[in-house]
């Protein structure tokens, strides 16, 4: 087990592995680090995933096939934080792609509807601005983006 004191833990109906496999395959620094089975005890079908173990970009994820009693919400999200648009742009293509869904102001839904922020870094720096109209600017433009676009942002921030 992971020597980080908190570790996300998320529930799938049956998606847990595939999840973990289209994440894995997105994030450097990523792998699967176990898989459990459920026994004869169940509740799921004998020899089913359970539980996936895996690393994503360093940090220790747990998923689980717990069934399609509860699902994802907006309420839960991973942040990216890129340093640059060709970041912000390969996260957002490969985090949509299969069926995920665009949102507004840097978020989507992945194809298993779990939510992420594609954010550039100095997006605090920019909305923090001690000049509130230069915050106030970058505000308006980022509630008119789905992706977000540094670009824009920092234009918007200019004046």
């Amino acid at each position: 087990m992971p020597d980080q004191k908190i570790t996300p833990f998320l529930w799938f109906d049956n998606q847990a592995e595939e999840a973990a496999q289209f994440y894995i395959s997105i994030f450097k620094n990523s792998k699967i680090l176990q898989v459990s089975r459920y026994g004869d005890a169940g509740p799921g079908p004998k020899g089913s995933v359970m539980v996936v173990n895996f690393q994503l970009a360093g940090q220790h994820v747990t998923a689980l096939n717990g069934g399609p009693r509860f699902k994802f919400s907006e309420a839960f999200s991973f942040v990216v934080n890129c340093d640059t648009q060709q970041e912000i742009d390969e996260y957002w293509g490969k985090l949509t792609s299969g069926g995920g869904e665009e949102s507004m102001c840097g978020w989507l839904k992945d194809k298993f509807g779990f939510s992420w922020q594609i954010v550039p870094t100095e997006l605090g720096k920019l909305m923090g601005h001690k000049d509130p109209k230069t915050a106030t600017r970058v505000m308006q433009a980022l509630l008119q983006m789905k992706k977000l676009d540094i670009a824009r942002l920092k234009a918007a921030a200019m004046g």
